[in-house]
């Protein structure tokens, strides 16, 4: 069986992480992004840094978004353009 690699989420086109944070933000209900930022239990630079594309959401922190708000995992990866197959 042959491994594909799979592109690094950062260099996707159709990577945006925006939408995601706006509508995880929008079901916590909460007012901005360090409210988020604790309520995800992470620094709100992080919060930040992902804004800015300076840092990509890591699976701990989309499984952590998918515990808190219910969505799925792949809902939560096509907010954000996550468009990778799971298994190649």
């Amino acid at each position: 069986m042959e491994i594909l690699k799979q592109p690094s989420l950062a260099k996707l086109t159709t990577y945006d992480p925006n939408p995601l944070l706006v509508t995880v933000t929008g079901r916590l209900n909460v007012k901005n992004d360090a409210a988020l930022a604790r309520a995800l239990a992470i620094a709100p630079p992080i919060i930040s840094n992902i804004r800015h594309r300076k840092m990509v959401v890591g699976a701990a922190l989309l499984i952590r978004m998918h515990e808190i708000t219910n969505m799925s995992i792949n809902e939560l990866r096509a907010l954000m353009g996550d468009r990778r197959p799971i298994f190649c």
